[in-house]
C-alpha cells in the first residue's frame, strides 16, 4: 500500500486568529525593458564608381545579415545624433546654455530599401548626413511598426 500524504486542514490555507484567509503577498514579476532601437552604422553615401549621392546614405544595421533580414527595417525610423558646439537660437537656447557649452543635435531619416545581398539598408535623410557620420553611429527605432 502507498502512503498518502496527509495534508492537515489547518496550514492550508493559512489563516488568521480570526479564522480569514491571509493572503499571499503576489511574486513581484520584473519586467525586461522594451526595446525601442536597434544601432546601426554609416557606411557611406550611395555612389556610383565616379559620382556620390549625398542624399541616400547606406546603413548597416547591427545583427541584420541578409536581405531577407534587412526588409523587417524598411519603413523603420533613423536618428543620426551628434554634439555640436553652440546651441541653437530659439526656445530651448537659454535651457542648452544653462546645462553646458555642447548641445546633442540630431538628423532624422526614415529606412527606403535594401541594399545588396549582405543586410545593407539605404536611407533618407533630412537634411543630408554630412561626411562626419560616415562611421558613426545611428539608432534605428523598431517603429512604425507592420507587426
Amino acid at each position: 500500500m502507498t502512503k498518502k500524504a496527509e495534508v492537515k486542514t489547518s496550514d492550508y490555507p493559512k489563516r488568521s486568529k480570526s479564522g480569514k484567509a491571509i493572503r499571499r503577498p503576489k511574486s513581484k514579476i520584473k519586467l525586461s525593458p522594451v526595446r525601442l532601437h536597434v544601432s546601426g552604422v554609416v557606411l557611406g553615401y550611395r555612389r556610383s564608381l565616379r559620382n556620390q549621392t549625398p542624399n541616400r546614405a547606406l546603413l548597416a544595421i547591427k545583427n541584420v545579415n541578409t536581405k531577407d533580414e534587412a526588409k523587417f527595417y524598411v519603413g523603420k525610423r533613423v536618428v543620426f545624433v551628434h554634439m555640436a558646439k553652440k546651441a541653437k537660437r530659439g526656445v530651448n537656447a537659454t535651457k542648452a546654455k544653462r546645462l553646458a557649452t555642447k548641445t546633442a543635435r540630431r538628423i532624422h531619416g526614415k529606412i527606403v530599401r535594401v541594399h545588396g545581398n549582405s543586410g545593407a539598408v539605404k536611407a533618407k535623410f533630412s537634411p543630408n548626413l554630412p561626411g562626419q557620420a560616415i562611421g558613426q553611429k545611428v539608432r534605428v527605432f523598431l517603429y512604425p511598426s507592420s507587426i
